[in-house]
């Protein structure tokens, strides 16, 4: 017996070094998840190695997780379905909701364009399959107007804040921090905000290799992430500064971000199943999915985590 403990804890020694050197890589944009942990002190007594890397937007933090770059982050609940219809292996694990005002459709102040109806015809920028795309699709559908009544220009949100600004588009539809930064600069006047025609849902998503080989470490990553949104939620000054000197904008831009998203952390339930599935429906509408190729969102998504959360609650 006494030779049997010893070779067992030989064994676990042998392993330990191992397990010390596990690394979850994470993806995120703008300092979002990284400046809110970092100032809530929920990283403390990793015991194991988190890598973050830093995307402009979704579209190419997805495209990292489905080359293998990365083992998971955070993204709209657009993009994420795009992706998931274009057969990226990924899977939401965790939900976020925030109300909608910093996504919206903004044009220059002195435009002509009052209503959602004003922009048949128009030029609208934003990013192909982003919320920006969606929150447009949804704000059409309410004023009982097609997909094709616009005209889409996809770019990035630098390039299309210089197209709004140069008239060379009509409107700018886009999520923060760009809507707030823009706002409180003066440059634009919001048209449409998403509140009452999207869902506010976010996502941290991993890809499913992820899912099975680094799920404990997923599971501690979720839990930290519930805890410093629950903090952030109380007061977002703390985390506003954080963001602030990550980003290098203004204490402003995420103060008003912030505050008037009010981000909360909730388990993948029906009710997120039931949203996520009615912005797949919304793209087939649109055309924007094929029949042939949209999810079902009950199989995109891994409800498996709320343990996770139900210990932060």
């Amino acid at each position: 017996m006494r030779r049997l403990l010893t070779v067992l804890a030989l064994t676990l020694l042998a392993l330990a070094p191992a397990r010390a050197e596990e690394t979850l890589r994470v993806g995120d944009q703008r300092g979002n998840a990284r400046a809110l942990m970092e100032a809530a002190g929920v990283l403390d007594g990793l015991t194991y190695r988190l890598e973050w890397s830093e995307f402009p937007a979704a579209a190419p933090l997805l495209e990292a997780l489905n080359a293998g770059v990365i083992d998971a982050g955070g993204v709209g609940d657009a993009p994420f379905t795009f992706a998931a219809a274009a057969g990226v292996p990924v899977k939401a694990f965790l939900a976020f909701r925030n109300r909608q005002d910093g996504l919206a459709i903004l044009v220059r102040p002195d435009s002509g364009i009052r209503t959602v109806p004003d922009l048949q015809g128009k030029r609208i920028a934003t990013n192909r399959g982003s919320i920006g795309h969606q929150v447009v699709l949804a704000a059409l559908e309410e004023a009982g107007l097609p997909a094709d009544s616009v005209r889409f220009t996809f770019l990035p949100p630098a390039d299309a804040k210089l197209a709004l600004a140069s008239g060379s588009v009509d409107a700018w539809s886009t999520w923060e921090p760009y809507t707030s930064a823009a706002e409180l600069g003066g440059l634009v006047r919001v048209l449409r905000d998403g509140n009452g025609i999207t869902p506010g849902l976010s996502y941290a998503v991993a890809s499913e290799a992820a899912l099975t080989t680094k799920r404990a470490l997923l599971a501690d990553y979720a839990a930290r992430l519930a805890r410093a949104r629950a903090w952030a939620l109380k007061d977002p000054a703390p985390y506003a500064t954080a963001w602030s000197r990550l980003i290098g904008l203004p204490e402003a831009v995420p103060l008003r971000w912030f505050g008037r998203a009010q981000y909360r952390t909730v388990p993948i339930d029906a009710s997120v199943i039931a949203d996520e599935q009615r912005i797949i429906d919304l793209y087939v509408r649109a055309g924007l999915i094929p029949v042939s190729r949209a999810p079902r969102a009950e199989a995109i998504v891994d409800p498996g985590f709320s343990e996770a959360l139900a210990a932060v609650r």
